[in-house]
């Protein structure tokens, strides 16, 4: 099989990002330019440990032993194991991950989609969230992490929707070409500053009658949010939404679960460790 350029550069710098010795002398020489490599080597080291300090580990056993999603849009799905992929496992569970976004599903889970596409899967949380939400809707995950699809899939099996789940690795523009999406399709996409590439004026005529979420990385590239807003503004309706400071969260979000804890506690349970304000696009066709 011929791996297009773009995903043979990104197994490269993953590569990079991943080896300890080849980082540091990568990070003394030409790293501190390169905003991407710099990003994915966090994203490692947080998979490396456990992800939890022992203030999470003992909110897990004692509040959420069964790794069952307790609140927000995908209540009650089940995590295989304790870990996630290149984010904060604990707010998945508490159902706080992304609540700026939720009035964005609560929307999303009653549309009837066809089909359902997610770039930047990670351990399946969107992808067997809206499975399941969805029951009419065939989900095709994408992640190039290996470890990343295969809990993935591990998730579908769990939940009951792994007949409905596709996985793959790559997802470039001739990728999501030539997905059958049906009549109305939903296209989520975290993709770590790929979005422009995998968004232009060449590629999403094809979505005009799709939805898309998407999260962009501006602190990769500042020029992503405008391309995007650009690329989709003669087509779709753009609704955006920007991240909440895991210091606010700990002021504002209230769960029964975090009753008794203090500020500074709440603070390490619903952070999710963002390296900037993050801002999402929802984008709904203009035309329905």
């Amino acid at each position: 099989m011929i791996r297009p350029l773009e995903w043979i550069a990104k197994q490269i710098l993953d590569r990079v990002a991943a080896n300890d010795l080849i980082y540091a002398a990568f990070d003394r020489s030409i790293g501190r330019g390169v905003g991407y490599v710099q990003h994915v080597r966090r994203l490692i080291e947080r998979n490396r440990s456990s992800g939890h300090s022992p203030l999470e580990k003992a909110f897990l056993n004692e509040w959420i032993s069964d790794l069952a999603v307790r609140h927000g849009p995908f209540r009650g799905m089940r995590y295989p194991q304790a870990r996630s992929v290149g984010s904060t496992l604990v707010p998945k569970l508490i159902g706080s991950y992304e609540k700026e976004l939720h009035t964005f599903i609560d929307r999303i889970c009653n549309v009837p989609y066809t089909a359902i596409v997610d770039i930047g899967c990670a351990e399946g949380y969107y992808a067997i969230g809206l499975a399941m939400r969805i029951r009419g809707a065939t989900v095709y995950a994408f992640d190039t992490h290996a470890e990343a699809i295969a809990r993935c899939r591990a998730m579908a099996e769990l939940n009951g929707v792994s007949s409905r789940v596709v996985t793959g690795e790559f997802c470039s523009p001739e990728t999501l070409a030539s997905l059958d999406l049906g009549s109305r399709a939903l296209i989520v996409c975290d993709c770590e500053g790929f979005e422009g590439k995998l968004f232009t004026r060449q590629t999403v005529g094809a979505l005009a009658d799709h939805d898309v979420l998407v999260e962009l990385h501006d602190f990769l590239d500042i020029e992503l949010s405008s391309s995007i807003r650009e690329v989709f503004s003669e087509t779709h309706d753009i609704h955006a939404v920007k991240s909440v400071d895991d210091l606010e969260k700990a002021h504002t979000y209230v769960y029964e679960e975090l009753e008794g804890f203090d500020l500074a506690s709440r603070k390490i349970l619903l952070a999710e460790t963002r390296p900037a304000v993050m801002e999402w696009f929802f984008m709904t066709p203009r035309r329905q």
